[in-house]
């Protein structure tokens, strides 16, 4: 597959530019560079025009034209990416295409449970709408202020509450999407059963762009919880967490929703550096859980069952000490210190960052054997592990030595992420649990996908987009 690197030719400009409309597009570097860059600093891109289509048809128009004159397309939603799938390379080649002002809520069907939403909506609004309904949209993230649906479903977001809703892939029943040609297909169907032929919606769920651009979605919705327990545990180590989760689903079953395991060395480091972060368990520990339950039951029979679970724990050790919010806004203030260790790590240093999977029962391990192989590497550097055990996603990031400068730390980036995932491959796990793969796991992930796995992925990119424009140099 061809890319342009060239900058577009002026006709293609022109004629999107008159697709757009005054309003739908800006060149003005002002306005352009908070789109050019990721978070965290890693990419940083340059494009030739930021479109901002307020339709399908001008989606449509853009991608139709980009197709007929060889030129790039890179799709952005909220640009939260932070493995860099959301940003241009730096020829200055590609159309970067914001489906922003794509932002309506086009059905709510509260008897169906459904929501049909478009591309550019805040998942903090969806859940809003979902809410003002009396239903639930359990898709929850850090960054869900900010972040569209449009990229959560191009990257298959996980988030807090897989464990008991699934990912991204599992909330959606159907798409609309724009293909690398300019044609739309619409497949926005509200069904449960529909097994007539492939599932083309999987195809784009998680592909981050490279396959067309989703551009509206019909998404799951569930009755709102009636009763939620939320508790701050304070467990002996790993596999004490593990005997935990296992303990509580077999009283509670698929009532918990959230299974958080947080480090005692991430949880102080939210507690100096972030304010309002307070550990509500006395004492230092080295790893900690926050448990959510939820049930469409009356309050009152799930926090007797956290309890009793809890006493029987503690009685036989592996549990060394709880709390249990009594109120809502004790629960958010647990909630709270969870969120604050993903900010509190800028303020001890420079951090780098895996987000791996492996099966729960090998969670604890994979942190012994991890911790042993960079402690080995890295002298004194810090392991900042925190994450989702429910679904056996760790976000097993490093924290810089004390006496080590940022930026010579910083270099052996890629020599760390190669000890780590390959002890996460030697658990048979995942070196991209649910951030993806953009340009930072691009190369890396021939080494853990067989070939036939790699082929595949090459002839759908090339079957769906044989011209190669769509968000070129990513996944694949």
């Amino acid at each position: 597959m061809s890319r342009k690197q060239s900058p577009p030719p002026k006709a293609a400009l022109d004629r999107i530019k008159a697709a757009l409309g005054e309003q739908g597009w800006t060149d003005a570097p002002e306005y352009m560079a908070p789109h050019l860059v990721e978070p965290r600093g890693l990419y940083q891109g340059k494009a030739a025009l930021l479109a901002r289509p307020a339709s399908i048809e001008q989606v449509s128009a853009v991608i139709a034209t980009c197709n007929e004159y060889n030129v790039p397309v890179v799709p952005q939603g909220g640009n939260t990416s932070l493995v860099g799938a959301a940003v241009p390379d730096d020829s200055g080649a590609a159309i970067l295409l914001s489906v922003s002002r794509l932002n309506r809520i086009r059905d709510l069907d509260p008897s169906n449970d459904t929501i049909t939403v478009e591309a550019g909506c805040v998942l903090a609004n969806v859940q809003a709408a979902a809410e003002e309904a009396g239903r639930l949209f359990p898709l929850s993230l850090g960054s869900e202020g900010s972040c569209q649906i449009g990229g959560n479903l191009s990257t298959n977001a996980g988030g807090t509450a897989v464990l008991r809703y699934g990912n991204a892939r599992e909330l959606v029943l159907g798409l609309e999407v724009v293909l690398p040609t300019g044609e739309i297909w619409d497949g926005l169907r509200a069904l449960r059963k529909d097994n007539t032929g492939y599932d083309l919606k999987q195809l784009f769920i998680g592909a981050e762009g490279t396959l067309g651009v989703i551009t509206a979605a019909v998404l799951r919705l569930f009755p709102q919880p009636r009763d939620r327990v939320t508790s701050f545990v304070a467990v002996s180590d790993p596999a004490a967490a593990v005997e935990l989760l296992t303990n509580i689903r077999a009283n509670v079953g698929d009532a918990v929703v959230a299974f958080e395991l947080i480090s005692g060395f991430a949880t102080g480091l939210a507690v100096a550096h972030i304010d309002g972060a307070r550990n509500p368990v006395a004492g230092e520990h080295p790893w900690y859980v926050l448990v959510e339950l939820a049930s469409g039951q009356q309050p009152g029979p799930l926090r007797e069952a956290l309890e009793g679970v809890l006493s029987g724990a503690i009685e036989k050790g592996f549990v060394r000490d709880a709390a249990i919010a009594s109120s809502g806004r004790q629960a958010k203030a647990l909630w709270a210190l969870r969120e604050a260790v993903v900010e509190a790590q800028a303020n001890e240093g420079a951090s780098i960052k895996h987000d791996v999977s492996v099966p729960i029962s090998k969670v604890p391990e994979f942190l012994a054997r991890a911790d042993m192989v960079v402690g080995a590497a890295m002298p004194g550097v810090r392991v900042c592990a925190f994450g989702h055990l429910g679904d056996g996603n760790i976000h097993y990031n490093l924290t810089q030595p004390k006496d080590m400068d940022s930026d010579k730390f910083l270099a052996q980036w890629m020599s760390m992420n190669r000890l780590v995932h390959a002890v996460v491959d030697a658990f048979d796990g995942s070196i991209s649990a649910e951030h993806g793969i953009g340009q930072l796991k691009r190369e890396e992930i021939r080494e853990y996908k067989s070939e036939i796995e790699l082929d595949l992925m090459r002839t759908l990119k090339s079957a769906f987009d044989p011209k190669g424009i769509m968000n070129p140099g990513k996944v694949v």
